[in-house]
């Protein structure tokens, strides 16, 4: 006899396959939990286009934003948002000003699914986007006899303290809004006290909410929101030896990145050092002009390239071609780009915070402590400069960052997610 299938309801307010960052982390769990249950998806109606042509024609409820909604949101982007250039505010701000939109998003699914719900039919109601720990979830209402899971949630991560200027949180300290919401939000604290089970997705945030709500040791469990495709593998088997060891950065132009202390570090390196490596630079942003300047202030161009915003089938390329994966960013929840290159078989150095401290491994790269600024470009000279001298670690590093890799593949990562169905229903 056939095992019967569940019954999912599935809520991703954001599930593009044509974006990045949560948008595309939400299709593409969707994407591996679709294959195991029956789901009925519910999200936003923009997406209806990208959905359909990766196939999605059935068992997709959109919710077009009212009117008002729609209003407020065009408002607060267009006339707030878009007139701030620190993006570590502009982030923080737009999470509480657009949580009005959210709500509407929230209130339509609750009236349409709260009959369907009560009824019974779903085994499993799940919220999966937005990915942050912010915002409640109405549906939880309805889930008294429906188990509600919550999350992959993450976020939080604090810059470290000398990083404060630059983030301009000593004139703006946005951090109270995440603990003012868990008060002033309506739902806010039903949403998790009802919850069956919340995946978070970073110890930090995990940690966190314990030390909020302190719940019971198997309330929470920790799921890496983050996933790599297959086509990031690669086999370490068929490495060659490079003529000069690739450095590859990838990832917005930022400030909190830190690819400028990435360029300090390079210039740090002894010559010898500096004959054997290449660095490239891919992705865009506000600080590149001042990052290019830097290069040439240094005298590092014939050794730094940018090359800018590229779609990823490119980045791919990029990957394939490297030798060593360097990302200091100090403030980082998930950094797919960090998965992706390990997927490839990239040594990583990075900052160990965040998400990313997930992923790296001892075997697999180096983790610095972002104890200072001046230690964090020290020791990215001092990690750089053994990998490029010591050919036979970097080879057992790619391997173990492949196999670490695995384990964060999508397939995997779905199969996680219906285990954890499971045991909530058991």
């Amino acid at each position: 006899m056939n095992k019967k299938r569940l019954k999912v309801l599935l809520i991703i307010e954001q599930c593009n396959p044509n974006a990045s960052s949560d948008p595309l982390t939400g299709f593409k769990l969707f994407q591996e939990i679709n294959k195991h249950v029956e789901v009925t998806l519910v999200t936003r109606d923009f997406v209806k286009k990208g959905l359909e042509r990766h196939g999605y024609n059935n068992n997709v409820v959109y919710i077009s934003a009212s009117y008002h909604a729609k209003t407020y949101f065009n408002f607060v982007n267009k006339t707030i948002l878009s007139k701030l250039k620190n993006e570590a505010i502009r982030r923080a701000l737009g999470t509480a000003l657009n949580y009005p939109y959210h709500a509407d998003f929230s209130h339509q699914v609750y009236q349409k699914f709260k009959i369907p719900i009560i009824r019974g039919d779903y085994d499993i109601a799940h919220s999966i986007t937005p990915m942050n720990t912010r915002y409640p979830v109405k549906i939880v209402k309805a889930c008294k006899h429906t188990p509600f899971i919550l999350g992959p949630v993450n976020g939080g991560v604090p810059f470290p303290e000398w990083f404060e200027e630059i983030a301009m949180k000593k004139y703006l300290n946005l951090s109270f809004l995440q603990d003012l919401a868990k008060f002033i939000i309506p739902g806010y604290l039903e949403t998790y006290q009802q919850a069956d089970k919340i995946l978070v997705a970073s110890s930090y945030t995990l940690n966190k909410l314990q030390s909020f709500f302190k719940f019971k040791e198997n309330k929470m469990c920790l799921l890496v929101e983050n996933g790599v495709s297959n086509d990031f593998f690669i086999n370490s088997s068929n490495q060659k030896k490079p003529e000069k060891v690739k450095l590859l950065f990838v990832g917005r132009l930022i400030a909190f990145k830190c690819p400028d202390i990435l360029i300090d570090s390079i210039s740090r390196l002894n010559e010898t050092i500096k004959n054997r490596i290449q660095l490239t630079i891919v992705g865009d942003g506000q600080e590149r002009s001042n990052l290019e300047k830097r290069v040439q202030v240094l005298k590092l161009s014939n050794m730094i390239q940018f090359v800018g915003k590229i779609p990823q089938k490119e980045t791919l390329n990029y990957y394939r071609q490297a030798d060593l994966f360097c990302f200091p960013s100090i403030r980082e929840s998930g950094g797919t780009v960090v998965l992706e290159a390990m997927a490839c078989g990239l040594p990583c150095i990075i900052a160990n915070t965040g998400g990313i401290s997930e992923y790296v491994t001892e075997e697999a790269g180096f983790k610095i402590e972002p104890i200072s600024r001046e230690y964090l470009t020290q020791e990215l000279t001092n990690k750089i400069e053994i990998l490029v001298e010591n050919e036979e670690l970097r080879k057992s590093m790619s391997a173990k960052a492949i196999d670490r890799a695995r384990e964060f593949e999508w397939g995997r990562k779905g199969q996680k997610i219906i285990e954890i169905y499971e045991e909530v229903l058991a």
